[in-house]
């Protein structure tokens, strides 16, 4: 939808105050959100936001795995944005947790997460507040690593997932930000739109005090990944500087990359801070309109579906976003093998071969036959022999 159109729409709405402002995101289709592997949780608290908790969870999750929060646009749902953008798929193959919140139409009729509305963004009430309590149910039924917390979203949920991380920092180790817009530059409809079509630009530090002001924190700033189409109509990419520009104050950074380079064909900034870890970048998908990007990972592993607003654009922002959270760097290895099969081996499953091997490793991996008929098990020790051997790590 243009954004001509979605400011007409909210025009025409009567209850000004619970729309967000961000329209047309889209989804994918209802069959290709039959295949989430989200399940719903109806009690995790007093839910003042009155959000839907699903999640996902692997069967053989390791012990106290990771957890990922992601939040959709407007107009989608959570199934149909797990879908579209993969997050499940990276979930499994990875062995991390997964949890959506989902707004409801009595929320907001457009499904947009109320990022700007005073009552939904604040520390301890609304929508904020909710998703903080669906965290919290998480970690108690699923024993999450509570160190290993993080968010992304796409647009409204991407200024939702901003909402978060400046109303909750110590909750989350990183956060990521797709087509969205900095945190506390909107309280009411009009500023939202404003903001949207043109991100006023603001000093580093007036920015970083709208985070610093949301919460009494003052430890360590969450890290931040920040996307955004250069051709975004409907959230302007401007957003995207200032959305940089508030956190490089948090995180107390020069405003000049300290690294640029390409990623897939698509520029990538960089800043790390004195231990040398990165703390915040961000990528400028050039020519994109508003959306999700996607594309393929490591191996040209493909993650998504195309659709309204998720964009095959030939990056695959959930996996470079997973792999900014440190979540892909072992493939996540199921804990029961059956027993008459000698099963497919690839070589990053093999948590025995270190990481600078793993690189040396050939794109097209062999999957190992199966047992000859009658075998009753399978030599592990064989198995991986096999498996480096056609990698080429042995000889």
């Amino acid at each position: 939808m243009s954004l001509s159109k979605n400011i007409e729409f909210l025009r025409q709405l009567r209850k000004l105050n619970g729309i967000s402002g961000l329209n047309g995101d889209g989804g994918a289709t209802p069959a290709a959100a039959a295949r989430s592997r989200l399940t719903e949780t109806a009690e995790f608290g007093s839910n003042p936001g009155q959000l839907r908790m699903l999640s996902c969870v692997p069967s053989d999750a390791v012990k106290k795995p990771p957890l990922v929060v992601v939040l959709h646009g407007c107009t989608q749902t959570a199934a149909g944005y797990d879908v579209g953008a993969g997050w499940s798929t990276l979930a499994r193959r990875y062995g991390f947790a997964l949890l959506m919140p989902e707004q409801t139409n009595a929320n907001n009729p457009n499904r947009c997460f109320n990022w700007f509305v005073p009552e939904d963004s604040r520390r301890g009430g609304g929508e904020a507040a909710s998703i903080r309590q669906m965290v919290d149910q998480m970690a108690l039924a699923h024993h999450i690593d509570r160190d290993r917390v993080f968010v992304t979203g796409l647009s409204a949920g991407g200024a939702m997932a901003a909402v978060m991380l400046a109303t909750y920092p110590e909750t989350f180790a990183a956060g990521a930000v797709i087509a969205g817009l900095p945190f506390g530059v909107a309280g009411n409809v009009q500023q939202a739109l404003s903001a949207m079509m043109q991100s006023a630009s603001r000093p580093p530090r007036e920015l970083g005090n709208l985070v610093r002001n949301a919460s009494k924190h003052r430890g360590r700033w969450p890290k931040l990944s920040v996307w955004h189409g250069s051709a975004d109509r409907t959230v302007n990419p401007s957003n995207a500087d200032e959305l940089v520009k508030q956190w490089l104050d948090l995180h107390q950074l020069p405003s000049s990359p300290m690294s640029t380079a390409k990623v897939d064909g698509y520029p990538r900034q960089v800043w790390w801070n004195a231990a040398g870890e990165t703390v915040v970048e961000s990528y400028t998908i050039t020519n994109m309109a508003h959306g999700t990007p996607l594309g393929t990972g490591e191996n040209a592993e493909s993650y998504g579906m195309q659709g309204a607003y998720l964009l095959d654009v030939g990056i695959s922002s959930s996996y470079h976003i997973a792999k900014f959270f440190g979540l892909t760097e072992r493939v996540h290895r199921p804990a029961t093998v059956a027993a008459t099969t000698t099963p497919a081996v690839h070589v990053e499953q093999l948590e025995e071969i270190p990481r600078a091997r793993k690189a040396r490793a050939t794109q097209n991996r062999r999957s190992e036959p199966r047992d000859p008929p009658g075998r009753r098990g399978f030599d592990v020790n064989a198995v991986i022999t096999r498996a480096l051997t056609a990698a080429g790590l042995m000889k």
